[in-house]
């Protein structure tokens, strides 16, 4: 998620060749995941299970959507279409799994259900544009309505102790926002009077507000939390730092569409300024993903 996103980012910003190189982390990590998925579906069910209950299992909804959605910028819509069948498919079987399976206090990951929804809608609705689909940009605005109220669902659900004592997912809080604004500018693209598909006009201004009104609530969150950051430092390495550099790539991301798509030129200043620590954050938590696993190598001393 947070290599795509990055690369996304990038390919927005006309760094194609950093661009190109961040897919390719994103593809590997894909593959690698989508073969584990297999590996216990058809061998470990009971891992398998277990797993598909937490919402960390709705990652490979998400991700798989936002790679869809950096492939598509490419051209490659074959190549993004079966890839939101794979994230169609897995969405009706995992998401009511982790929703049943919620608990009085959710953490940042607890967000997943509308990050994993609204990966649904930035596909199809990229998808929509890019093939001239009027039905898909339908099932986004499905999506994006349906993924708005999952996180009404989570908000008051939500361990605000995680702002303090989290260990990277509590940026998930922001970044469903982020997400959120993403897909609704392909909406506004598309209800635009003189947008490629001449899709629901008469809605244009209410998706536009309510595009600008997500990004302003996800950059509020983006402030919160770095300044909880900064009051109660967590230096050390945890793999839901991963949680961290995805939020904060997506807000950049958020930022540059909605300057495009809303006509908001603040916007992809905030956005170009953003991508730049995301891809900082990127390196650190790779070096730190790396000292963690040689260190698990290490023998007891």
């Amino acid at each position: 998620m947070a290599s795509a996103i990055i690369s996304v980012g990038l390919r927005l910003t006309g760094y194609d060749v950093a661009s190109a190189v961040f897919l390719v982390p994103a593809v590997v990590a894909w593959l690698l995941l989508a073969a584990l998925f297999a590996d216990r579906l058809l061998l470990d069910r009971g891992t398998w299970k277990a797993q598909a209950e937490t919402p960390a299992a709705l990652t490979s909804i998400a991700a798989t959507t936002v790679l869809g959605t950096r492939l598509s910028l490419q051209g490659r819509q074959g190549a993004a279409a079966a890839l939101l069948i794979v994230a169609a498919a897995l969405w009706p079987v995992l998401l009511p799994s982790v929703v049943r399976h919620w608990k009085p206090r959710l953490p940042g990951a607890g967000f997943l259900v509308c990050v994993a929804t609204e990966g649904l809608a930035v596909l199809a609705g990229t998808l929509a544009l890019a093939e001239r689909q009027n039905w898909l940009m339908w099932a986004a605005l499905g999506c994006f309505v349906l993924g708005l109220l999952l996180y009404a669902a989570v908000l008051p659900r939500f361990d605000v102790g995680q702002l303090r004592t989290g260990s990277g997912d509590q940026w998930v809080a922001g970044g469903a926002l982020a997400i959120s604004a993403l897909a609704g500018t392909k909406l506004v693209t598309a209800s635009a009077a003189n947008g490629p598909l001449h899709w629901a006009p008469s809605a244009h201004g209410t998706l536009r507000v309510l595009t600008i009104v997500l990004l302003v609530l996800d950059l509020c969150w983006f402030a919160v939390l770095l300044v909880c950051e900064v009051r109660w430092p967590r230096p050390h390495y945890d793999v839901r730092r991963w949680s961290t550099v995805f939020p904060i790539g997506m807000t950049a991301v958020a930022c540059l569409a909605v300057a495009a798509a809303a006509d908001v030129p603040a916007a992809e200043t905030a956005g170009r300024v953003l991508l730049w620590p995301s891809v900082a954050l990127w390196v650190l938590v790779l070096v730190g993903a790396v000292r963690s696993a040689l260190a698990g190598r290490e023998p007891p001393v």
